[in-house]
C-alpha cells in the first residue's frame, strides 16, 4: 500500500519537480562523489609528476654544475706540482726587476685563463713574501688577509678545496664562488693559498636552460647563480620561511618563498676532494603545481564518464516512473549515448519533453559535427606530432657519444698547442666548440648570435680544409642578434652550401650568410658562388620539401630544416631556393613577426 501512494504521489508530481528530484538523488549526488575523488587523486598525480620532473632537473643541473667546478679542481691539481712557481714564490728577490723577469717567464695562469675563459674567471695566489709583486696573479699576503675566515678556513683545509663565495679584488671585488686550496711546499717549509674563481656567466647559461626557477647556493645560504630575476637577495635564508631546517642538504618540503607559498626542492653538489659544496635549490609555487593537474584532464575524462554512464543507469530506472513520453525520449537517449547520432525520435507536443526531444536531435546532429571536427583535428595533431618525433631522432641519431669524442678533440688540441700547431689546434678549438654545442643542443630555442657562432666555427673549419678554395661573409642585422630560433637551423644549409655548391669549385668560392630585420619579419639567407641547380633539379628538390614521405636521394637535411620551420612558424615560413647554373644559389626563409615587434 505504501508503494503505491509513493507511485501515485510521483505520478502527481509536476514534471519540473520530478526533474529536480532525480538530478538531485540521481546525478548530483554520484558527480559530487566522483569530482571530490577525481579532484584529490589529480592533486596528488600533480604533485607527484612535479617532484618526480624537479628531481630529474636538479640532477642535471648538478651534474652539469659538477662537471664545471671539476676544472678548477684539476687546475689546483696541476698548480700543486708546479715547480716553477714554487721557485717563484719562495725566491727571497733583492731587486724588482728580478721579480719582474720571473713574472714575465711564467706565463701558466694566463695559459689556463685562455684554455677555459667560459668555466674560469680568474686564478690568483696568495704567499707570504715580503718581496714579491702584486700583478693580480701572484699577490703577497696581507695581515689583513691572513685573519679573514676564508684563508683561516682554507689553512685548516690539509689541502682540500672549499667552496667560497668571496671577493674578488681583481675584478672590483665582486663576489664569486672560488676554489680555496692551501699549497704546501714542503722543501721550504712554506704554504701559500691558491683562489680559482668560477665564471658566474657560464653557471647562469647552465640554470638559464631550466624552465622552472632554480639556483645555485654555497653553504652560507649565499645565491651564487640564478635563473630568476626575483632571486637577488644576497642570502637564500632571507628568502624563505619554512618550518624545516635549511641546513639539510637535500630533500623536499613546503615553505614560502618571497612571501608566496611554495614546494622547495634541495639537492646538494659535492665534489671531489672539497671540505665542502654547494646547493641546487629549486622552487615551485602551489598555483603552478595546481594548474599542472589540467594536464591530467583526460584521466578526469575517463572518471567523469564513468560517474555519467552510473547516472544514466540511475536515471533508466528512474524513468519507469515517467510517462509514455518520458520511455520514448529515454529510447532517444539510448539512442545517441550509443553513438548513433543520425537516429530520430521526435516526441509530439509543446512542453518540456517535446522542446527536450527537438533540442536533443539538435544537439545529436552538433555532436556529430563536432566530433568530426575533432576526429580530423586529432588526425593532423598525430601527423604533427609523428613529423616532430621523426625530424628530433634524425637529429639526435648523429650525436653518437660526442661527450667522448668532444674530450678526445681537446686532448687533441691541448696537445697540438704544447707542439706549436696553433693553425691545427685553432681548428680543433673551434670543432670542439661545434661539438659542445651539439651535446648542449635541446628542445628549446637559442639566440641567432649563438647559432651564427655556430656557423663561423663551422665556416672556419671548412676554410682550413679548402684554404683559397673558399670565402665567407657575414651580413648580420645587429636587431637580430637576440632574435630566438629553433637551434640548427642555419648550419645545415651553409654545410648544404659547401658540400653541393662549393666543394666541387677549383678557386674563389664564396658563401655568403645574411639576416635583415623587415616590416613584415626577419629575413634570413644563405648564398652560394657555386654550380647552381638546373631547373629540373631545382624543381624536384622542391617538391621533396611538400612532400609528407622521405625518399631516398634527396636532401634530407633541407627537407628536416623546412619541416621544423613549417611546424614551428606556419606555412608562411618554409625554405625559398633559387638558383641560377654556374652562378650560385641562395637559400632563404622568413621568420614572421607578431604583436608589432615581437618574435614568434
Amino acid at each position: 500500500m505504501k508503494l503505491l501512494a509513493i507511485k501515485k504521489m510521483l505520478n502527481d508530481m509536476k514534471l519540473r519537480n520530478k526533474l529536480f528530484f532525480s538530478f538531485v538523488f540521481v546525478v548530483f549526488v554520484p558527480v559530487m562523489i566522483v569530482g571530490g575523488y577525481l579532484t584529490n587523486e589529480l592533486k596528488q598525480l600533480a604533485l607527484t609528476d612535479a617532484v618526480k620532473q624537479e628531481t630529474a632537473n636538479l640532477d642535471r643541473v648538478r651534474k652539469r654544475t659538477l662537471e664545471t667546478l671539476k676544472i678548477p679542481l684539476y687546475l689546483s691539481n696541476n698548480i700543486l706540482y708546479d715547480q716553477r712557481l714554487k721557485e717563484i714564490v719562495n725566491t727571497e728577490y733583492q731587486y724588482t726587476y728580478d721579480v719582474v723577469a720571473a713574472y714575465k717567464n711564467y706565463s701558466t695562469f694566463d695559459h689556463y685563463l685562455k684554455t677555459y675563459p667560459q668555466e674560469i674567471s680568474s686564478i690568483r695566489f696568495y704567499m707570504e713574501n715580503p718581496t714579491l709583486l702584486n700583478n693580480w696573479q701572484i699577490i703577497p699576503i696581507t695581515e689583513k688577509m691572513v685573519k679573514s675566515v676564508w684563508y683561516t678556513n682554507a689553512k685548516k683545509g690539509k689541502g682540500l678545496a672549499n667552496w667560497t663565495y668571496i671577493e674578488d679584488e681583481t675584478k672590483q671585488n665582486r663576489k664569486y664562488i672560488s676554489l680555496v686550496r692551501r699549497i704546501d711546499f714542503l722543501d721550504f717549509k712554506t704554504y701559500g693559498m691558491l683562489v680559482i674563481s668560477v665564471n658566474p656567466d657560464h653557471l647562469d647559461l647552465i640554470l638559464s636552460q631550466e624552465s622552472s626557477p632554480m639556483m645555485l647556493i654555497d653553504d652560507k645560504n649565499n645565491i651564487i647563480a640564478t635563473n630568476h630575476s626575483e632571486f637577488t637577495t644576497k642570502s637564500f635564508s632571507k628568502m624563505i620561511d619554512s618550518k624545516q631546517k635549511l641546513e639539510e642538504p637535500i630533500g623536499t618540503f613546503r615553505g614560502k618563498v618571497n612571501g608566496e607559498p611554495s614546494y622547495i626542492f634541495i639537492e646538494e653538489i659535492s665534489p671531489d676532494h672539497s671540505s665542502n659544496g654547494l646547493r641546487v635549490v629549486s622552487v615551485i609555487p602551489n598555483k603552478e603545481i595546481v594548474e599542472n593537474a589540467n594536464h591530467l584532464g583526460r584521466m578526469g575524462l575517463f572518471v567523469v564518464t564513468i560517474s555519467v554512464l552510473i547516472a544514466l543507469c540511475l536515471i533508466y530506472y528512474f524513468s519507469k516512473w515517467l510517462s509514455e513520453r518520458i520511455l520514448t525520449l529515454s529510447k532517444q537517449i539510448n539512442e545517441v549515448g550509443k553513438g548513433n547520432f543520425d537516429h530520430t525520435i521526435l516526441v509530439d507536443g509543446k512542453d518540456e519533453i517535446g522542446q527536450l526531444s527537438k533540442q536533443l536531435n539538435m544537439m545529436a546532429k552538433n555532436t556529430k559535427q563536432l566530433l568530426q571536427e575533432i576526429e580530423e583535428s586529432n588526425k593532423q595533431k598525430s601527423l604533427m606530432e609523428q613529423k616532430q618525433n621523426h625530424i628530433k631522432f634524425k637529429m639526435m641519431a648523429s650525436q653518437i657519444n660526442p661527450h667522448f669524442l668532444f674530450n678526445a678533440l681537446e686532448s687533441i688540441r691541448m696537445r697540438a698547442s704544447l707542439n706549436g700547431e696553433r693553425e691545427i689546434a685553432q681548428v680543433v678549438k673551434l670543432l670542439g666548440k661545434l661539438m659542445r654545442n651539439s651535446i648542449e643542443v635541446g628542445t628549446g630555442k637559442v639566440k641567432l648570435s649563438s647559432e651564427i657562432s655556430v656557423i663561423q666555427s663551422y665556416l672556419e673549419i671548412q676554410k682550413f680544409r679548402y684554404r683559397e678554395r673558399i670565402h665567407y661573409t657575414l651580413h648580420i642585422d645587429p636587431r637580430t642578434n637576440d632574435l630566438e630560433i629553433p637551434p640548427l637551423i642555419i648550419q645545415p644549409l651553409v654545410e648544404n652550401a659547401v658540400i653541393h655548391g662549393i666543394e666541387d669549385v677549383a678557386t674563389g668560392g664564396e658563401i655568403s650568410v645574411t639576416s635583415k630585420w623587415t616590416s613584415v619579419g626577419v629575413y634570413i639567407a644563405v648564398m652560394d658562388s657555386g654550380k647552381g641547380i638546373d631547373e629540373e633539379r631545382l624543381k624536384k628538390i622542391k617538391q621533396m620539401l611538400a612532400e609528407n614521405e622521405e625518399k631516398e636521394g634527396i636532401r634530407i637535411g633541407l627537407r628536416n630544416v623546412h619541416q621544423r620551420l613549417l611546424l614551428t612558424y606556419g606555412e608562411s615560413a618554409g625554405l625559398e631556393i633559387e638558383s641560377v647554373l654556374d652562378k650560385g644559389t641562395t637559400i632563404s626563409f622568413l621568420i614572421p613577426l607578431e604583436r608589432g615587434k615581437e618574435i614568434v
